[in-house]
């Protein structure tokens, strides 16, 4: 089966919601779930990413010892303290309880960026899955590692959930070799989306998006500048702004790739191939999307 190359001409199929009353409700509320407390800025990355993606309202979860200052980093979001373990990530368990009630109105939940424990934060994510039939999730880092032993409950709400792994956590969830993975990134993708029922974003130089009926996308790539530290969060907090915008899960992948991908050429022209920052990505977005949406 031949594959489609993502460009702004192909996204054309795949036309962003135009928002009509002006009301933030209408762009839909996003809850990023993410940063222990080595890597706060994880969830900082995701969820300004979010918001420059377009959508109306975010909500910031985030280890109790970093709330604060997220609160005052990202003054947009309602910052949400949870319950840390001695290692400085999120407490899956005790923080349950208060994130079924701050997720509930949630349109996307991205869930994975920067937390630590692979299990944990897999059972977690399983249990908001469960209990939030009409949202959309994209799932992430160590939110994607542990999926192979929950597969047969993704499958049974993988029609809204996005997946972003790297070669590292798709030999995780594969049980392969990375080097493997490395060699076949597509191969990897169709496995993961056939194993899982859900959209696979097979990050690398390339980018493969696949979904469970068998397309393929590929981007070609923004650049090397792009393998830098947070770039997958950009990413992450991207496609969770556009699931809230009411975008499905695969036109939600691709945009989202998109938009990371063309700003990091952005970058790389202003600023210089390599050295750009995660951080500076979102900022290109808007204008991105002035663009390419019109």
């Amino acid at each position: 089966m031949t594959h489609e190359t993502l460009t702004a001409d192909s996204l054309k199929a795949y036309p962003l919601p135009v928002p009509h009353e002006g009301s933030k409700d209408e762009r839909g509320s996003a809850l990023v779930l993410a940063g222990a407390a080595s890597v706060p800025g994880a969830a900082l990355l995701a969820g300004v990413a979010t918001l420059r993606a377009g959508a109306g309202k975010l909500k910031i979860a985030t280890v109790q010892s970093a709330a604060l200052n997220m609160g005052l980093a990202v003054p947009e979001a309602m910052v949400v303290g949870l319950p840390e373990t001695s290692a400085g990530d999120v407490d899956a368990e005790r923080s349950a309880e208060c994130l079924f009630k701050v997720t509930k109105g949630c349109d996307a939940l991205l869930v994975g960026p920067g937390l630590i424990e692979d299990g944990p934060t897999t059972a977690l994510a399983m249990r908001l899955l469960k209990a939030l039939p009409e949202a959309s999730f994209i799932l992430d880092a160590a939110a994607v590692c542990g999926l192979a032993e929950h597969a047969a409950d993704v499958r049974r709400h993988g029609g809204r959930v996005v997946i972003t792994p790297h070669a590292g956590e798709m030999a995780q969830l594969m049980d392969r070799s990375r080097e493997a993975v490395e060699a076949d990134p597509l191969d990897a993708a169709l496995a993961a989306a056939d194993l899982l029922g859900t959209v696979v974003v097979m990050k690398g130089a390339q980018t493969w998006i696949v979904d469970p009926r068998g397309s393929r996308w590929l981007y070609e790539g923004g650049g090397v500048g792009l393998a830098t530290s947070g770039s997958g969060d950009v990413l992450a907090g991207l496609v969770v702004g556009l699931l809230a915008r009411g975008l499905a899960p695969l036109p939600a992948a691709l945009w989202g790739v998109f938009l990371h991908g063309e700003a990091g050429k952005r970058l790389a022209a202003s600023v210089g191939p390599v050295g750009f920052l995660a951080r500076e990505l979102s900022h290109e977005v808007p204008r991105l999307l002035q663009v390419t949406a019109g």
